[in-house]
């Protein structure tokens, strides 16, 4: 390897960069290096997505439409189905899904075929960097030697391999993956040193090196894992303190107020999202290798996975107190995305809602202003188009799930006969006789 010549190509712009993967991960990665100068190429194997950022079309909400055309038309970025593009290409990075299986164990085929496919026209003096949250060791175990196989090259003699954990919080207005801090990890200090080089000249958040792929992989699952944690703490104290007729939300404000030692998580009807449900069973699944079993870990996904069937039982109590039954009650479910204000609804919380509503009989529907339709189970479900007082009026209870800013939640509890806030997100609405909170 020679580390001057790319730190040199690195310096002067001339890497050409290659994107594995063009989702809520690839894409804005994708977008960033080459606003930062560097001629770059997505990959994909959906070819609408392909055609899409080939048109300068914008499918995710985190890129700006402007900047994803403007790269597009000054010739700064483009994509592809093909993956021969690997052979031109300086520095990868793979940015594949890495969901569970339905026995909630890791599916690593998307990260293991791009490698296979990597691998065929890997050349020297080229980086390699996962993306994808997995379990620790994926990087050093699983995708070193398909790279080494496959291409007949050496890591670290012909190419740098490293892992570089996404960061991406969809629909936060501050952090985006221009300023968020990066972590590398890579296998040997020239491909940290190389590696950390090409980010630094990307983004502009500080990026934290690493001694080994390992302590990246893992750092990823103790981010998220901390999360899952201390929600399914709060989501315990939430069924606590319903019994003991305690506001929960309001314990958490006066909490608050301590400057330091306490940090604000709230409850909800479950977790969502393709990070924080997820990244902890891959370290419980990779824990059993070494005979250990991550039980608070466990404790606190039994909880958070409780919580969808946990409110739609409050529900049916309420509902019990206008003298109706849940089979036969018309719902509606206002929010189906994973959290406010995006459009993504993957692992929503709001999903297996409203699969409880309906196995107890229930007529659901739902409203979401980020969601017109949502695919689960191999079903298209097509949403409410828009969220009228007579809408309203019709349905025996109407369920927050999801806190989106932009719903007129005043001319929700006007025109409702009951109310199941799982988000709080009506606590400055000052008439509550039909209001119930999570």
């Amino acid at each position: 390897m020679d580390k001057q010549l790319l730190l040199d190509k690195i310096e002067q712009k001339k890497i050409l960069v290659g994107v594995v993967g063009l989702g809520y991960v690839g894409l804005p990665l994708a977008v960033e290096k080459a606003k930062a100068g560097f001629k770059t190429i997505g990959f994909d194997v959906q070819s609408h997505k392909v055609e899409q950022v080939n048109a300068g079309i914008n499918y995710i909400g985190d890129v700006v439409d402007s900047d994803l055309s403007d790269m597009v038309k000054n010739g700064l970025l483009s994509a592809t189905t093909d993956f021969s593009f690997i052979k031109d290409v300086d520095f990868v990075a793979i940015c594949v899904p890495t969901p569970l299986d339905k026995h909630q164990q890791p599916d690593i085929s998307y990260v293991e075929n791009s490698s296979r496919e990597i691998a065929k026209y890997l050349k020297k003096n080229t980086m390699v960097v996962l993306e994808s949250t997995t379990y620790p060791g994926t990087t050093e175990e699983l995708i070193k030697p398909i790279l080494e196989q496959g291409s007949g090259l050496l890591c670290g003699e012909d190419f740098y391999l490293g892992f570089s954990p996404e960061r991406v919080d969809p629909g936060n207005l501050i952090y985006k993956t221009k300023n968020t801090p990066k972590v590398v990890g890579a296998i040997g200090k020239d491909a940290v040193e190389v590696i950390a080089a090409m980010y630094r000249a990307v983004l502009e958040g500080e990026v934290h090196t690493v001694s080994s792929p390992a302590i990246a992989e893992m750092e990823k699952i103790l981010e998220n894992t901390y999360r899952n944690i201390n929600i399914g703490m709060i989501n315990e104290l939430a069924i606590l303190c319903h019994r003991m007729q305690i506001n929960l939300w309001e314990v958490i404000e006066a909490a608050k107020t301590k400057p330091y030692g306490f940090q604000a998580f709230y409850p909800g009807p479950g977790l969502g999202g393709h990070c924080i449900p997820l990244d902890p069973y891959y370290l419980s699944w990779k824990a059993r290798e070494f005979g250990f079993h991550t039980s608070m870990i466990e404790a606190s996904m039994m909880i958070n996975d409780r919580m969808p069937e946990y409110c739609v039982h409050r529900v049916s109590k309420l509902l019990n107190r206008y003298k109706k039954a849940l089979n036969g009650s018309k719902v509606l479910v206002l929010g189906v995305a994973y959290k406010q204000n995006i459009d993504d609804y993957r692992e929503s919380p709001s999903l297996p809602v409203i699969d409880n509503f309906k196995q107890l009989g229930a007529e659901v529907s739902f409203f979401d202003p980020y969601i017109s339709e949502y695919k689960r189970d191999g079903k298209t479900f097509i949403g409410e188009k828009e969220l009228t007082p007579e809408l309203i009026a019709a349905m025996d209870v109407v369920f927050v799930a999801t806190a989106h800013t932009n719903v007129d939640y005043e001319l929700v509890q006007k025109h409702a006969k009951a109310v199941f806030d799982a988000k709080n997100v009506m606590k400055h609405i000052t008439r509550r006789e039909n209001i119930e909170v999570l």
